[in-house]
């Protein structure tokens, strides 16, 4: 085997190519790839080939993609350039990268980061092309069943993204606007301290408020006191909203806390909301994750040393609109049915994950060819 180890370098150029501002992206032209995947477009490419590009700064630090011919590529993704494509199959080395990961020439804690030296050490067992290109094609078919399942899920957010609309204009002479402060009763900041305790209780952090959605598969536990539990714990139907980020996309991204099978508290990257009718915290948390609502919080964002953040007195000065309760209720009840759907798709999608994860250990392990 050892005659066919390679090191990265040997087989490619890996290069980081010059960052443009976000100002300078539009909406046409070359698309513009920067940590994580396609951030805009742009008048000018620096690729005329699909490349593999893999994220070398940032919290997102090792993630792997291949970008489009006749694309940007900013400084924020490290591009594996001028590939020997006589001896290595493109798609074979963005799955053997992929399997591979890149934790171990991760440097720095504060900022993770991937430097061009540290990379260009790894080393790539390369079989013959052919033998490459077999595995390509074996795991391009699983990817494609994954695919199929992520579309799947993203038609129903299209669904439940219809249904708003519609209820959201449908009857405009019915709606009521208001500023997000006639209907917030409380609001109070997460718990500012850290730890991870393997028996602790469950503290949400940032990653795990997604847009509409709290995600409970990757937890952080601190053990709490009594009064620390009384202070930060999360009650049904409040509202939770990311408050402070170094990208303000993320700031304001909400979810609503609808149960679950243990006691659940929030840290200070967190903002815990209670409201006051006539609004339904699943339409509102939709409603500030849509593009209406982001819109709005961003007019309110303040931002310091690089992190951008909405207070209790920038909610306060949110525009909403709100439909009439009846039709919020309508909107809830098919938002529940979407997502019970959804979650059915999102369980097949981690067992076909698993199933695609496993077929990568055994090709790269050799367990699947007999030589």
């Amino acid at each position: 085997m050892s005659n066919n180890l390679y090191r990265l370098s040997d087989i490619c150029s890996p290069k980081q190519w010059k960052t443009i501002s976000m100002n300078q992206l539009t909406d046409e032209g070359y698309p513009v790839y920067g940590a994580n995947g396609i951030i805009g477009y742009y008048s000018e490419y620096t690729h005329t080939e699909e490349t593999i590009l893999i994220t070398c700064r940032g919290a997102t630090c090792g993630e792997i993609n291949i970008c489009q011919p006749y694309s940007y590529v900013t400084g924020n993704a490290m591009a594996l350039d001028s590939l020997d494509k006589e001896k290595v199959d493109l798609k074979y080395l963005y799955y053997y990268l992929k399997y591979r990961g890149f934790k171990d020439v991760i440097s720095g804690s504060a900022q993770p980061q991937i430097t061009r030296n540290n990379i260009s050490k790894i080393k790539i067992y390369l079989p013959d092309k052919n033998r490459q290109m077999l595995i390509s094609r074996i795991l391009d078919k699983a990817q494609e069943l994954i695919d199929k399942r992520k579309a799947q899920i993203e038609a129903l957010d299209q669904l439940a993204q219809s249904v708003f609309l519609e209820i959201l204009f449908r009857n405009p002479e019915k709606n009521t606007r208001i500023k997000f402060a006639e209907v917030i009763k409380e609001t109070k900041n997460g718990i500012s301290r850290r730890g991870n305790d393997e028996d602790g209780n469950i503290v949400l952090r940032l990653r795990d408020i997604k847009e509409n959605l709290i995600d409970y598969t990757d937890v952080n536990r601190i053990k709490l006191n009594e009064a620390e539990k009384e202070n930060f714990r999360v009650n049904l139907n409040d509202l939770l909203l990311i408050r402070v980020n170094g990208n303000p996309d993320y700031v304001g991204r909400s979810a609503v806390f609808t149960g679950y099978s243990e006691e659940v508290f929030f840290n200070d990257h967190i903002i815990r909301i209670k409201t006051i009718e006539p609004v339904e915290n699943i339409f509102l948390a939709y409603y500030l994750n849509s593009y209406i609502g982001k819109k709005e919080l961003r007019k309110n964002l303040k931002t310091s040393a690089g992190q951008y953040t909405i207070s209790r007195e920038g909610l306060n000065k949110v525009n909403i609109i709100l439909p009439t309760l009846e039709d919020q209720k309508y909107f809830v009840h098919w938002f529940k049915v979407i997502q019970e759907k959804k979650q059915l798709l999102r369980q097949n999608l981690i067992e076909l994950n698993n199933i695609f994860n496993s077929l990568m250990q055994r090709v790269f392990k050799g367990e699947l060819f007999n030589d």
